[in-house]
């Protein structure tokens, strides 16, 4: 059954929010899509004013050093250097340029710079230049310009010599931005690097989370032991008992509806139809898998169901023998299929409105059941064709929603309404009298029982004729006798199985396992929607600082607030706030020394950590980015940041007693850094496909031992590339689980498993890492089920 805590008002269906027209969809793309290009015009707004910045403080001194030093001496060049002036007049523009801003911003002349690989000075006292270039990397060199500029030393002259080696720098491309990546020391041969899939391997270990917020009649038990119920993609069988998972995988999309067999071994199951990385639809389909050995029996309707399948049903006079879908499209479809053939044996429009439930009548496999706003519609089929009869409420007041509906023992219908009431309908004779002698049978309502305060989510009829029915609002579950006589109540809260145990979906994405007397206790447990954010950030910022393990998390009440919590004690130890908008990333230093707040609000908030993590102080603030900070990293050593930004910026910043910008990039290639989170970077850049929008990836996390990294995109893929991956399209294995867009990946503290976590599927997959495993590396999964002994919870990271 289907019960709890509701997310929406009483009036309204889970269902009924689910899905929003396509042309709300559309508006959402396009107002996306126009917040990317505000930012980008934010982006180069902000370079060019950093850029008159530079040459304004350069004016000052430049005007200075000409009035003492009115003429300028020429110095000859150094043996085997020759002028080349042959220049077109931007191109030399661009070199004095990049010679200012060196000078500018404070950079010693002897060593490297900006995309040059050796630049020598010499003053007015030696004519020869104090550095040279090794014999062999003159060969290559091509000599720019050698030029002037005052002011680097006091009463000296500073002649620079820019020479260029291809390849020490490259450039790659991001919604026409170019963003400059550094060659490390190391690699002496860019061009000759060769990018190879990785050995490791990944298998799905285990699933986080269930469904229950917009679906329902989808959690069943199975003879095995097991609890079957999906999230996301993945369809979980869960045996309570043994505490171990199995997978069925062969979805693509979102799984929406699943239904059992009357032999409890066949499983069906349908799915959304979705879109793919280029906005194209899916198609959808329903599929029929043996529960014992997770084979696919029959495929159904592949292309036929608009936009997904959203209830299913199998018949129960026939044993089983047909399956009835009801399809998401606006006509919402109703059909009939042969389980066996996979055929289909009828098809009609079932309403405009909403449709949440179908079922056969156990007694006769023609007659079906529909339910959902404001309706229940009697279905009749016959020879092919579908005849509808629609139920009168009559005196009755007409709910907004009829929610779920059962099969009495006697043939009775009984639904459950947004208005609480538990509807028994029957068969009218025809009126005759009233409507003359074409009248023909009608589905009345015979009796009204009051149920629960608010919405009737779900009705389970119990052997013997007793029902239990699931309240929202109330958060009650309660057991009514045959003649609808309540029994007994039980307040579900979160403080199968045996007889007279249940197992209970909430529509906050959590299953409860319990009894009357005994009360329920969550045995899984997702998140709701609106928390996807601040799971994102639990995920990211769980570290361990000595002995203390401490967990920071953004409050859901103030996203610029940010707590520290004892994660033994639950002790608050610290609550700061930070700026005036969300915190998207925090990072402590290796040693914990120090912690790293990115924030929405461009800055990155630094925070001096004392007292073996129980004291924060603030120690400054990163201030240079022109966008929201979206990423970072520190060094090995400690004294490094390294940052991205939502402008597709990469930035480093030093930090001792405070933070200082370095603006020669080029001095941070060969770096070092604790952990490798930031999407933009040199040794990342492989991940990135070519046309890449800026958004595609969302998250990666290289591995503890650095060989490999795992990469969260926007198309429910989560890929594991090897490390370091500096070339554009660099192979990956890739795998598929998630329902929306990957947020976060991380790697567990001895490489040994790999959690990601979904967006609006709310789920979290645990996978674990196999080394020099074998098969295809675009599988979905490398296998069609997984199964795991291991403990639900998730190992330290």
């Amino acid at each position: 059954m289907n019960s709890g805590p509701g997310l929406f008002p009483d009036d309204v269906s889970a269902d009924s929010c689910a899905d929003y027209p396509d042309r709300a969809s559309a508006m959402e793309v396009r107002l996306q899509a126009q917040e990317d290009e505000i930012t980008l015009l934010k982006s180069s707004l902000a370079d060019a004013l950093r850029r008159i910045h530079v040459h304004d403080q350069l004016l000052p001194l430049l005007k200075q050093q000409l009035i003492h030093k009115p003429s300028l001496r020429q110095h000859p060049l150094p043996s085997g250097f020759t002028t080349h002036l042959g220049f077109r007049q931007n191109q030399r523009k661009t070199i004095r340029k990049t010679i200012r801003e060196l000078a500018c911003n404070g950079h010693v002349p002897t060593t490297t710079c900006r995309n040059l690989l050796v630049c020598v000075w010499s003053t007015p006292r030696q004519n020869a230049c104090a550095l040279f270039p090794p014999s062999g990397l003159v060969k290559k060199a091509l000599l720019f310009h050698w030029c002037y500029i005052y002011g680097m030393f006091p009463n000296s002259l500073v002649c620079y010599c820019c020479l260029y080696v291809p390849g020490q720098s490259i450039k790659m491309f991001i919604r026409g931005r170019p963003i400059t990546m550094y060659v490390p020391s190391n690699i002496h041969n860019y061009e000759d690097l060769k990018m190879e899939l990785p050995s490791e391997r990944l298998v799905l270990d285990w699933v986080y989370g269930y469904r229950g917020r917009d679906c329902r009649d989808n959690l069943f038990f199975l003879p095995t032991g097991e609890a079957v119920y999906f999230i996301a993609c993945v369809i979980v069988l869960y045996h309570i008992n043994k505490r171990t998972q199995r997978h069925y995988l062969k979805h693509t999309d979102c799984v929406r509806c699943l239904t059992l067999h009357p032999d409890k071994v066949r499983v069906a199951s349908g799915q959304t139809a979705g879109m793919d990385k280029d906005g194209k639809p899916l198609q959808s389909c329903v599929h029929i898998w043996d529960s014992n050995t997770l084979v696919t029996l029959q495929q159904i309707g592949l292309g036929t169901f608009q936009r997904g399948v959203g209830s299913l049903a199998f018949s129960f006079a026939d044993s089983g023998a047909f399956l009835s879908v009801i399809d998401d499209s606006n006509e919402h479809m109703l059909s009939v299929w042969d389980c066996t053939k996979g055929t289909k044996q009828a098809e009609i429009k079932s309403t405009n409105e909403a449709v949440f439930a179908v079922g056969f009548s156990p007694t006769d496999s023609n007659i079906i059941v529909t339910c959902g706003k404001s309706h229940v519609y009697f279905w009749t089929l016959s020879a092919g064709q579908f005849t509808k009869k629609q139920g009168i409420f009559g005196k009755y007041k007409k709910p907004k929603f009829i929610q779920c509906f059962v099969f009495g023992l006697t043939g009775d219908v009984l639904t459950g309404d947004s208005e609480g009431n538990i509807l028994t309908w029957g068969k009218s004779a025809a009126d005759v009298k009233t409507l003359g002698k074409g009248a023909k049978e009608t589905f009345q309502i015979m009796r009204q029982t009051r149920a629960h305060e608010g919405s009737v989510f779900t009705l389970c009829s119990l052997q013997g004729g007793a029902l239990l029915s699931g309240g929202g609002k109330d958060r009650k579950i309660i057991r009514w006798s045959a003649d609808l006589a309540p029994e007994t109540e039980c307040e579900v809260n979160y403080t199968l199985v045996d007889e007279g145990e249940f197992l209970v979906g909430t529509t906050r994405n959590a299953i409860l396992r319990g009894t009357f007397s005994d009360g329920f206790v969550a045995i899984v447990q997702s998140f709701s929607t609106h928390n996807s954010e601040i799971r994102h950030t639990w995920a990211r910022h769980m570290t361990r600082i000595g002995d203390c393990d401490l967990l920071t998390r953004s409050c859901p009440l103030h996203p610029d607030r940010w707590v520290v919590l004892d994660l033994l004690t639950k002790e608050v130890l610290s609550d700061s706030t930070d700026g005036n908008e969300q915190l998207s990333v925090m990072r402590y230093s290796p040693d914990g020394s120090f912690l790293a707040v990115g924030s929405h609000d461009n800055f990155i908030y630094i925070y001096s950590v004392t007292e073996s993590g129980r004291c924060y102080s603030r120690l400054g603030k990163c201030n240079g980015h022109s966008s929201f900070i979206t990423h970072l990293d520190w060094s090995k050593d400690g004294k490094y940041i390294m940052s991205n930004s939502g402008d597709y910026e990469i930035l480093y910043w030093e930090i001792g007693d405070g933070c200082k910008l370095l603006r020669n990039r080029f001095e941070s290639k060969d770096r070092e850094w604790a952990s490798y989170t930031c999407v933009l970077g040199f040794h990342v850049m492989g991940v990135w496909l070519e046309g890449s929008d800026g958004t595609d990836i969302n998250a990666l996390c290289r591995s503890h031992s650095e060989r490999v990294v795992a990469v969260a995109d926007d198309f429910c893929k989560v890929h594991l590339f090897q490390y370091p991956c500096p070339k554009l399209k660099a192979p990956s294995h890739k795998y598929e689980g998630h329902g929306s867009h990957v947020t976060n990946v991380r790697f567990t503290h001895n490489d040994s498993h790999l959690l990601s976590m979904g967006g609006k599927d709310t789920c979290i997959l645990q996978w674990r890492v196999v080394r020099g495993g074998a098969g295809s590396s675009r599988e979905r999964l490398p296998s069609a089920s997984s199964t795991s002994t291991s403990s639900p919870e998730p190992a330290a990271s």
